[in-house]
């Protein structure tokens, strides 16, 4: 199959591209940085996704991961609007046959930056409409919303040691996921799925179900 992937040199989107290639998959990445990814059977175009117009023109485009995110640099206009862009570039039409928005825990809990949860709130709800739309193909839309990923995103509290102890204190599994675990939820909701549509996928470590219940021993 034909995958596009946006923001495939590093992190989550370089380890679903990856994988995909590994499947055996063509995969054409856009991002704005070089490409991080040399293989056969990969493409990689240097964009930025927010300039619709300038993007390649793709054909048969199979599955489509909306991954290109950013925090507190124009989130709204990145991680939501050109999303939805991206989307209706490449994703409606009668060849696809899976869509992937990668949101956030944060769309589902408020947590974080006020732009930043406002954005991926709104990639929830437009995974739903778009569900709807491209249903008429047997495509299915999901959003993969993942809690803390050890990506270099997060390296600022990643190394300091006492953030890491406060994170890993209100998470329940006492770990972050790695890239390679996301993009197995990737690829499951892709290409093994063909039921589940128009929901968004939580997945961080038990993090958003923790409270804090204090009580006498």
């Amino acid at each position: 199959m034909k995958i596009l992937i946006t923001g495939t040199s590093q992190g989550i989107g370089k380890a679903i591209a990856e994988l995909f290639l590994q499947q055996g998959h063509e995969v054409v990445g856009i991002d704005r940085q070089p490409a991080g990814i040399f293989a056969e059977r990969y493409t990689h175009f240097v964009c930025d996704v927010r300039e619709i117009k300038k993007l390649p023109d793709l054909r048969g485009v199979n599955v489509l991961i909306n991954n290109a995110g950013v925090q507190n640099e124009d989130d709204i206009d990145i991680n939501l609007k050109a999303l939805i862009g991206v989307t209706e570039k490449y994703g409606l039409q009668e060849e696809i046959r899976s869509i992937l928005n990668i949101g956030s825990a944060s769309a589902h809990t408020g947590s974080e930056f006020p732009e930043y949860c406002a954005s991926k709130g709104g990639v929830l709800a437009y995974t739903k409409n778009v569900a709807i739309r491209v249903a008429k193909w047997g495509a299915t839309c999901n959003s993969l919303d993942p809690g803390g990923v050890l990506t270099p995103l997060n390296d600022c509290v990643i190394n300091d040691r006492a953030l890491w102890e406060q994170i890993m204190a209100e998470t329940p599994l006492k770990k972050w996921a790695t890239p390679e675990e996301i993009a197995q939820w990737a690829y499951f909701l892709t290409v093994i799925n063909t039921f589940c549509t128009g929901q968004n996928i939580l997945v961080d470590g038990g993090e958003s179900i923790n409270y804090k219940f204090i009580w006498k021993d």
